[in-house]
């Protein structure tokens, strides 16, 4: 059955009541309405040795001096990555995965947070 003007503009209509009431889930969510606790942002740019973003690398975080990682993320195709954490000072210890031998060491990247913030890093990769 081929859809007719009217239809078409009923199915427009609806389409943009749902995106209008997402949007406004999405505010309320943003807002801190949802009574979750706030947190802090680690945001970070992987580069390589020639200063190009990287795709793909996983980066694990944890809590300096703990043994056991809590978080992970991957680079995307900005090499850009981020990471929620609980807003509180605290300093942490943000680690690349890399592909090649264990024999070389991984770039280990300190980073301290004192509330809810943003903080950007940037990883730079050695050589391989």
């Amino acid at each position: 059955m081929p859809i007719t003007r009217r239809r078409w503009l009923r199915l427009r209509a609806a389409s943009a009541a749902l995106l209008l009431l997402w949007l406004l889930a999405c505010a309320a969510t943003a807002s801190g309405s949802s009574g979750s606790a706030s947190h802090a942002l680690i945001f970070g740019t992987v580069w390589d040795q020639a200063g190009h973003p990287v795709y793909g690398v996983h980066v694990r975080l944890l809590r300096a001096g703990e043994k056991n990682f809590r978080w992970e993320a991957y680079s995307d195709h900005r090499g850009e990555f981020g990471i929620r954490v609980p807003a509180a000072k605290a300093d942490y210890v943000l680690v690349p995965e890399l592909k090649h031998g264990k024999n070389h060491p991984l770039p280990e990247t300190n980073i301290q947070v004192e509330s809810d913030e943003r903080v950007d890093i940037g990883v730079h990769l050695p050589h391989e």
